[in-house]
């Protein structure tokens, strides 16, 4: 199994362990994403870092991508939409009640 995989599950395995909500597994995930495109940004901008062969996928789609294709790739799609989704609606019930 890739590097990357094996990473990103332990990780996700290991809030979903410790926390055991399902808002901590939505906000792992996002958090994992958006943690991967500011790494791949960093890494195509800044000079001399682009030729690092990184082990890291660029975002979670392009993981998807590159091990599933087909009807599990679409499936798999529409979960991550979903999942950013719930997190909007997350985002969007706290700011709301912290309105005083």
């Amino acid at each position: 199994m890739p590097i990357d995989i094996i990473i990103i599950l332990a990780l996700l395995v290991l809030v979903v362990f410790f926390y055991r909500k399902f808002s901590s597994f939505i906000y792992s995930v996002v958090i994992i994403d958006l943690f991967l495109r500011i790494v791949a940004y960093i890494f195509s901008h800044v000079p001399g870092l682009d030729k690092i062969d990184t082990h890291l996928p660029w975002n979670i789609p392009m993981m998807l991508d590159k091990y599933t294709d087909g009807i599990l790739y679409d499936i798999l799609e529409w979960i991550y939409v979903g999942i950013y989704a719930i997190f909007l609606v997350y985002i969007i019930i706290y700011f709301t009640h912290k309105r005083k």
